[in-house]
């Protein structure tokens, strides 16, 4: 599944986020769900303090493990 710029992410459904921070692209390890104030864990309702570049679809398969692979090296169309 290819990324998409966050400026294109919906509102109704668990997505993967892309973020590059101190150490680097990566994805979070975790669904996120965009809300009107930002974004919050899927599972939890918890406001997340990140700001995103881009997003997927979130995939049941994901892992903690497959999530430390920069989403720059797991998709050839980011």
């Amino acid at each position: 599944m290819d990324w998409r710029t966050i400026t294109s992410a919906p509102y109704d459904r668990d997505l993967e986020l892309a973020v590059i921070d101190a150490y680097g692209p990566h994805s979070l390890a975790f669904p996120c769900r965009r809300a009107l104030r930002g974004w919050v864990k899927a599972g939890t309702k918890e406001q997340v303090d990140v700001h995103p570049t881009h997003w997927r679809e979130w995939r049941d398969s994901n892992s903690v493990l497959f999530s430390l692979v920069p989403p720059f090296q797991r998709s050839s169309k980011f």
